[in-house]
């Protein structure tokens, strides 16, 4: 609990106190108005204020001001008649209530959000002449060194240089395990080192880094509404005014028809009936439980390390029917090997010489592969690199044209390749215009992606399919392996969008369809896809940037938790809603005719908003999904 909590709580019981007390003073008239007026002013003195703002604002017309008009009625109707001021002040305290219910239910599915909060560093140590010094993250520059100490929380994104030791990744994945990492391991912010000194050089500055992406996508998750929070934000605006005025019309029109039938007014009856029918009619329970239950489901996804950007992804997500995979880094290791090397012409070392000098400037996972096999021959120098997406790079090496791609660049530049039938990845190369060999790649697949593939069918998911610019051997024997739908192989960057988009065109209307990524050229397709799920951990800045949802321990398997989260959330928006809606109408009706009490009005109002808060806080709790 907060200060403000507290505070809230502490007001809650002195009224309670207090309005029970008075019950057994024997007072009458104006001295029992003004001991009664305390409790109902403790309890209620920033509910006045608020709508005595909205008044002077020209915006009255919100829960405030209905709660503040009934009760001020019903004070009045019980100095006039001498009546009980018990239910105004009733009204009053046990809709603080269910505003301590609320405020609480928020606090609790912030605490989730909160622990990501406690991921920003505070400082960077720096060493200099061997004497470390404390520097404000953001003031450190890309290659710089820093040190982190045993316990201390990594500030910035970079490689380890020098040392061992175990991260905690808790708040940025939700494992428990740690990992181990060792010098030339890359690193992200946020997770807290364990048991040895690390030496980091950073590769990104603290704006740029993970930390600070996911602080940015947290506190802006909030802005993005769902269509649900919308209609009712709408709805509010419309049905406030609404029921304003009938209530106006309930407390006058009847009294003016008895008096043009020349019977009794009965002036208190009819205003009575009104101030009931403006407590029951306060869409407090939708107002509040609607947005808790998505901002519950957004902390709780959080808490798994599913980091979602707005409550209508959220939403979007429960309607999932298609998902489409990349294939590299997502549904595989990304981590390519060398398996098999055939030179025609030349020997093994130059070939492998050949192909690790043309790739040297790539960042791509195979090219890294190359490099690795080929660290123990005589690299050349390469002059002229020229990288074509989808097909491969080219270089001039001793003076000769090189090119090291797939079988449509050795198609390009005029050489005749081997034709390869083969499951693994195929790297050709051709030397001066001829083709000199080949290597075999290959690339694991992640152990939980066939539980993955379980779990989305297992959650209703009709449709999976598979792209990938890989060879068609290749793709369809990690498509069989997964039991993937469709697979859709050999395809440029270009075209995934265009398959997306083949894909869009099929599915049925109300379907949504998600695309799961993590390279740089998955971020045209994340932003096409009617939902975008980017793999975090390793997953590139732009397809992260593009992404609604991301997953930050690049697991597949919480692909189908995710979705699980929004439909629970979806579920639960529902039954809120319904709910409301139909004890409002029925006490509404109740309280027209004038069989519902001031008392069945409590119920309808706050009763039913501490109900569906309550049932709001059932989307924390996720560990059976």
């Amino acid at each position: 609990m907060n200060t403000k909590q507290k505070k809230n709580l502490i007001r809650i019981i002195i009224a309670s106190v207090l309005m029970i007390g008075l019950l057994f003073l024997p007072v009458d008239g104006l001295l029992r108005f003004g001991l009664f007026l305390i409790p109902y002013l403790i309890i209620g003195y920033d509910i006045l204020m608020k709508a005595g703002k909205g008044i002077v604002n020209l915006q009255p017309f919100d829960e405030c001001f209905l709660m503040a008009l009934a009760t001020i009625g019903a004070m009045v109707i019980a100095v006039t008649t001498d009546g009980d001021y018990i239910e105004a002040i009733s009204v009053m305290l046990f809709y603080q209530i269910g505003e301590w219910f609320q405020s609480y239910a928020v606090g609790k599915s912030r605490k989730n959000i909160a622990a990501l909060m406690d991921i920003r560093p505070d400082y960077a140590n720096i060493e200099e002449n061997g004497t470390i010094t404390r520097v404000d993250p953001d003031e450190v520059e890309v290659g710089t060194v820093i040190v982190v100490q045993p316990g201390e929380k990594i500030p910035l994104d970079g490689v380890i240089t020098e040392g061992h030791s175990t991260l905690d990744t808790a708040a940025l994945t939700g494992e428990s395990l740690p990992r181990s990492v060792q010098s030339g391991d890359e690193v992200i912010s946020g997770c807290i080192n364990g048991s040895g000194v690390l030496r980091i050089r950073t590769t990104k500055e603290f704006d740029e880094s993970t930390v600070s992406k996911i602080l940015d996508l947290v506190e802006n998750a909030s802005s993005r509404k769902s269509k649900s929070e919308d209609f009712i934000t709408k709805f509010a605006r419309i049905y406030t005014p609404v029921v304003v005025c009938s209530a106006l019309a309930l407390a006058v029109l009847p009294p003016l028809w008895n008096i043009l039938l020349h019977q009794t007014a009965q002036w208190h009856s009819w205003i009575y009936r009104a101030l009931t029918f403006l407590v029951i009619s306060c869409p407090c329970a939708l107002v509040i439980s609607i947005p808790l239950s998505f901002f519950a489901g957004i902390g709780g996804a959080s808490r798994e390390g599913i980091l979602v950007k707005g409550s209508n992804y959220l939403e979007m997500l429960s309607k999932t029917k298609t998902v489409v995979f990349d294939k590299t880094g997502t549904l595989t290791k990304g981590v390519f090997e060398v398996v098999d090397v055939e030179p025609k012409g030349i020997s093994r070392q130059e070939l492998l010489s050949l192909a690790a000098a043309a790739e040297q400037f790539s960042m791509h996972p195979i090219a890294l592969s190359v490099r690795r096999a080929a660290a123990e021959t005589d690299i050349k120098q390469a002059d002229h690199v020229e990288e074509i997406a989808g097909y491969g790079v080219t270089a001039i090496i001793k003076g000769k044209q090189t090119a090291v791609g797939n079988a449509g660049l050795m198609h390009r530049i005029g050489a005749e390749a081997e034709a390869y039938d083969g499951s693994g990845t195929v790297v050709y190369v051709a030397f001066d215009g001829k083709y000199v060999g080949r290597m075999i790649i290959s690339d694991m697949i992640k152990p939980s992606a066939q539980e993955a593939m379980q779990r989305l069918k297992a959650c209703g998911i009709r449709k999976t399919v598979m792209l990938t610019g890989d060879r068609a051997a290749a793709a369809k024997a990690v498509g069989e392996e997964l039991g993937i739908n469709e697979v859709r192989s050999e395809l440029l960057p270009g075209d995934k969008v265009q398959q997306v988009e083949a894909l869009l065109s099929q599915k049925g209307k109300g379907d949504v369809l998600a695309f799961v990524g993590d390279g740089i050229n998955d971020a045209p397709v994340l932003s096409r896809a009617d939902i975008g799920i980017a793999m975090g951990a390793l997953g590139s800045d732009a397809a992260i940037e593009a992404a609604d949802i991301v997953l930050m321990d690049d697991d597949p398997r919480k692909i189908a938790k995710a979705i699980r989260i929004s439909r629970k959330c979806i579920r639960i928006v529902k039954e809120n809603t319904w709910f409301s809606i139909g004890v409002k109408v029925i006490c509404l009706i109740l309280g027209a005719l004038g069989i519902a009490n001031m008392w069945m009005a409590i119920f309808a109002d706050v009763g039913v908003m501490v109900l569906a808060v309550l049932n709001a806080i059932r989307c924390l709790f996720l560990k059976k999904l």
